[in-house]
């Protein structure tokens, strides 16, 4: 009877648990990406600022917080614009904006490839 009692507690809590209700999806992030930032940032680069690019370990050099967590760093910038990248929150909601972090991460820890 615990062991069920255990087993329902957990499958209830993953259910419900932020991470499960709220994953990034970063197959839709890819289709977010090559609509508003391949632009200047086709596979992982940037036309605008070579040093700037979207590999690893440029965003640690440069995004503030990257180290803490690197969706929120990156969606904070996609977010919120810095210098020449022009801000995208009044243009993409939260969700689309998570989601292309998230395709950015994953892509960047595989270097673009």
């Amino acid at each position: 009877m615990r062991y069920l009692f255990s087993l329902a507690l957990a499958a209830l809590l993953a259910a419900f648990s932020p991470s499960a209700a709220f994953a990034a999806d970063a197959a839709h992030g890819a289709q977010i990406f090559s609509a508003n930032c391949a632009a200047c940032h086709i596979g992982g680069g940037n036309v605008v600022n070579g040093q700037r690019t979207l590999q690893q370990d440029d965003l640690k050099a440069y995004l503030a917080n990257y180290n803490d967590g690197h969706e929120d760093a990156i969606a904070n910038q996609v977010t919120n614009g810095k210098n020449a990248m022009p801000a995208f929150g009044g243009k993409l909601n939260s969700d689309d904006i998570a989601d292309v972090a998230s395709y950015v991460e994953s892509q960047s820890v595989n270097g673009w490839s």
